[in-house]
C-alpha cells in the first residue's frame, strides 16, 4: 500500500530540514532525547528560505560533521606548553577610581594592566566592550550588543583626549557619580557626551595635534572603516535623532520611512547631520586608538597574554548591526538555552543569529571581519557559548524556549576562519563550553586547539573532583560573570534573591541549597580541608579559605587560570543575575575598592601569593 500524502509530506518536510541544519530532535543534559515541534522545525525553515536558502541547495548540502579540517588549529604560545600561567578577569564597568567619571574607563584598565603585571600575572580579562545604545544608556549589557564589530564609546577616558583641561569637569557632580554604588548610566552617558562634544569641536578647529590623534590618522580610520563604519554610526546619530523624538532607541520603534537604510528620509537624514555622524566616526576612532594604547602597554609591563576579551554570541535584533545589514540574520528567530542550571524552561537570550546562507554565499566574510575586529587588540579571546560554531538553540520570535530547537552551522568553515584568524594575529582561543554541549564538540575544540572553559563552582561535582585532572587545554575559574563572586556564593546569595523574586518556589530553592553544600564539601575535600576546618552548611566564608580555594585553582592542570577581580577585592554582590531584567541591578555593581588602594589590599596579596608560588613566572 503506497504511503499516504500526509506521511510523503512529512518525510520530504524532514529531508528539507535535515539538510538546512534543522533537525528534528537533540539530547538534552539529562541525555534524554527531546523532540523539536514541527511548528518550530517549520518556522526555523521558513527563516532560512527568507534568504535564499531553496530546498533544491538543501538537499544538495553535505550532512554537517563535527570534523575539524586539516590544518585548522589555532594559535597557543610556546611557553604555554611549559608553564601554567594566570591572569585578572574584570568588568570594565565596576573599575572604581578617583579620576574616571562613575564608571570604569580604557584608563582604568591601564592602570589595572600594571597592577596585573607587578603581581606576576600574564593577562587581564575584560568583558566585552561592543557597541551598545548611547541613545539609551539603561540598555546596558555588555552581552546584548547593538553591533559586535565597533566599540562602546562610554568607557573612552576622557582625560587622555587631546584638548581636555578641568574647564569640562563638574567636580562636585562627578564626585557624586564617582561615590555611587551602582553605575549610572544615563548621568555619566549625559555627562561624558557632552564633555566629548566640546572636545570634537576642539578637534575640528584646530590642526595642532599629538601624533596619534592628528587629523590623517582620523582620515585614514574613516576611509578605512569604509561603509560598515558609516552604517554604524549614522545609525547612531538617527537613534539619538529619534529617542529625542519620543521613539526608542532600536529601531523596531521608528517611523516606517526609516527602518531600512536605503530610502529617502535616511538619505535626508545623513545630508543634514553630517557633523553629527562625523562625531559618532570619531568617537569610534578614539575608542580604537585608546584601545591600542592599552594593549601594547599590556605588553610592555610584562603580561605575556595582554588583553582577554569575551566576543559574545549574538546582537540584539533592533540594533545597528540588523538595521544595517538586514540580510546578515534571521530576524526573526531568536537565540538562547535549552533548560540548564540557570533555568528549567530555558532561556531566551533576545539575541538573532546570523544566517548560514549569508556566511556560504560571501564565503565566511561576514564571520571573520567581526572576529578580526576584536582580535586586533586581544592576546585571547573567549567565544562566549562557543557551541555556536556548531549549532545555536534558537526558537521563533514570542515563542518561548521550551519550544526551541537547534540550527547547525557549517562547523568545518567556522572553525576554519577561527583557526586561520587566531595564527594570523596570535591570539589564543578559549571557548566557553558550558550548558548543553552536544557529543564529539570538546574533542573537536582540542584538535582545533580552542582552549576549553573549567568553572570550578560546575566541576565540583558532589562525588568528588580533581582539579590536577581538569583539562591541560583550558582557562580554570573559580566562577563566571553569571554567578556571585566567591563570597556570595558561599552565602547562597543568588538562591536567597532567586527564592524572593520568585524564580523558583521554596522546595526548588531548597534543592539548591542542598546542591551548594555538597558542591562545596567537593571543594573543600579537593583543597585538602577537613569538615573541623570548615563546615560546608556555613553561609560565612573565612579569608584563609578564599585563599585556599583560590591555590585550589592555580593547581588545576589547565594552561590559564583567571582570578575574579571582584574575589581579590573581596566583594559579594554579582554582576548579572541570569533570568532577572529590573528586579536586580544587573551590569551595575561596581566594585567598592578603588584600583589606586587594590595592590595593597591585604586580601588580594594573600590571594596574588599563592597564584605565584603555584604559576611562578619564569
Amino acid at each position: 500500500m503506497p504511503p499516504s500524502r500526509s506521511t510523503s509530506t512529512d518525510r520530504a518536510f524532514d529531508r528539507l530540514a535535515e539538510g538546512l541544519g534543522v533537525p528534528a530532535n537533540y539530547q538534552d543534559m539529562n541525555g534524554e532525547t527531546r523532540e523539536v515541534s514541527a511548528n518550530t522545525r517549520q518556522a526555523i525553515v521558513k527563516a532560512l528560505e527568507g534568504t535564499g536558502t531553496t530546498p533544491d541547495k538543501a538537499l544538495n548540502l553535505s550532512p554537517p560533521r563535527l570534523s575539524v579540517p586539516a590544518g585548522a588549529s589555532c594559535y597557543i604560545p610556546h611557553f604555554l606548553d611549559d608553564t601554567p600561567v594566570w591572569g585578572i578577569a574584570a568588568q570594565v564597568y565596576e573599575l572604581n577610581s578617583s579620576r574616571n567619571w562613575g564608571i570604569g574607563d580604557l584608563a582604568d584598565v591601564r592602570s589595572l594592566c600594571s597592577i596585573a603585571a607587578a603581581a606576576g600575572a600574564d593577562f587581564v580579562g575584560l568583558s566585552p566592550l561592543h557597541a551598545l545604545f548611547p541613545a539609551e544608556p539603561e540598555r546596558c549589557s555588555p552581552y546584548s550588543p547593538s553591533n559586535r564589530s565597533f566599540l562602546n564609546p562610554i568607557f573612552l577616558a576622557l582625560d587622555d583626549i587631546p584638548g581636555f583641561d578641568d574647564d569640562l569637569c563638574n567636580a562636585e557632580q562627578l564626585g557624586d557619580l564617582r561615590e555611587r554604588s551602582f553605575v549610572d548610566y544615563t548621568a555619566v552617558t549625559e555627562v561624558k557626551m557632552a564633555a566629548l562634544r566640546v572636545l570634537w569641536q576642539r578637534f575640528s578647529e584646530s590642526d595642532d595635534q599629538p601624533a596619534r590623534y592628528r587629523k590623517d590618522a582620523f582620515d585614514a580610520f574613516r576611509n578605512e572603516g569604509g561603509d560598515p563604519l558609516f552604517g554604524h554610526c549614522l545609525f547612531e546619530a538617527l537613534s539619538f535623532e529619534m529617542v529625542a523624538n519620543g521613539h526608542g532607541s532600536g529601531w523596531h520603534s521608528w517611523p516606517e520611512a526609516y527602518r531600512q537604510r536605503q530610502g529617502a528620509a535616511v538619505e535626508a537624514f545623513r545630508q543634514s547631520h553630517a557633523n553629527e555622524i562625523d562625531f559618532l566616526v570619531w568617537l569610534q576612532w578614539l575608542m580604537n586608538v585608546q584601545l591600542g594604547d592599552v594593549r601594547d602597554h599590556a605588553k610592555q609591563v610584562g603580561l605575556r597574554l595582554g588583553l582577554y576579551f569575551d566576543f559574545a554570541v549574538g546582537e540584539v535584533p533592533d540594533g545597528s548591526s540588523t538595521w544595517a545589514t538586514p540580510d546578515l540574520v534571521l530576524a526573526d528567530l531568536r537565540v538562547g538555552a535549552p533548560a540548564d542550571i540557570f533555568s528549567d524552561t530555558g532561556q531566551d537570550w533576545g539575541l538573532v543569529p546570523l544566517s548560514p546562507e549569508a556566511l556560504r554565499t560571501q564565503k565566511m566574510k561576514p564571520y571573520r571581519d567581526l572576529l578580526e575586529r576584536t582580535m586586533r587588540y586581544a592576546g585571547a579571546l573567549r567565544l562566549d557559548h562557543a557551541m555556536g560554531i556548531w549549532q545555536l538553540f534558537v526558537m521563533p520570535a514570542g515563542v518561548p524556549a521550551t519550544e526551541g530547537g537547534y540550527l547547525r552551522y557549517r562547523f568545518e568553515d567556522m572553525v576554519q576562519v577561527v583557526a586561520d584568524l587566531s595564527r594570523e594575529t596570535q591570539t589564543v582561543m578559549i571557548g566557553e563550553d558550558l550548558g548543553n554541549v552536544p557529543d564529539g564538540f570538546r574533542p573537536a575544540m582540542d584538535q582545533a586547539d580552542i582552549l576549553g572553559y573549567r568553572v570550578l563552582y560546575f566541576e565540583a561535582e558532589p562525588e568528588g573532583f580533581d582539579p590536577a585532572a581538569l583539562t591541560a587545554k583550558a582557562l580554570a575559574c573559580l566562577s563566571t560573570h553569571d554567578l556571585p563572586p566567591l563570597r556570595g556564593w558561599w552565602a547562597n546569595s543568588d538562591i536567597a534573591f532567586g527564592e524572593a523574586q520568585g524564580l523558583y518556589d521554596a522546595d526548588k530553592a531548597d534543592l539548591l541549597r542542598d546542591d551548594r553544600v555538597k558542591r562545596k564539601h567537593s571543594l573543600l575535600k579537593a583543597a585538602g580541608k577537613p569538615a573541623s576546618d570548615a563546615d560546608p552548611a556555613d553561609e560565612a566564608i573565612s579569608e584563609t579559605l578564599i585563599v585556599e580555594l583560590h591555590r585550589l585553582l592555580a593547581r588545576s592542570a589547565s594552561m590559564l587560570a583567571a582570578v575574579r577581580l571582584a574575589d581579590l577585592s573581596g566583594e559579594e554582590r554579582s554582576s548579572n543575575i541570569p533570568g532577572t531584567s529590573t528586579e536586580y541591578p544587573n551590569w551595575r555593581s561596581k566594585l567598592q575598592l578603588p584600583l589606586e588602594t587594590l595592590a595593597e589590599f591585604p586580601l588580594m596579596n594573600k590571594i596574588v601569593s599563592v597564584m605565584q608560588a603555584e604559576r611562578p613566572r619564569d
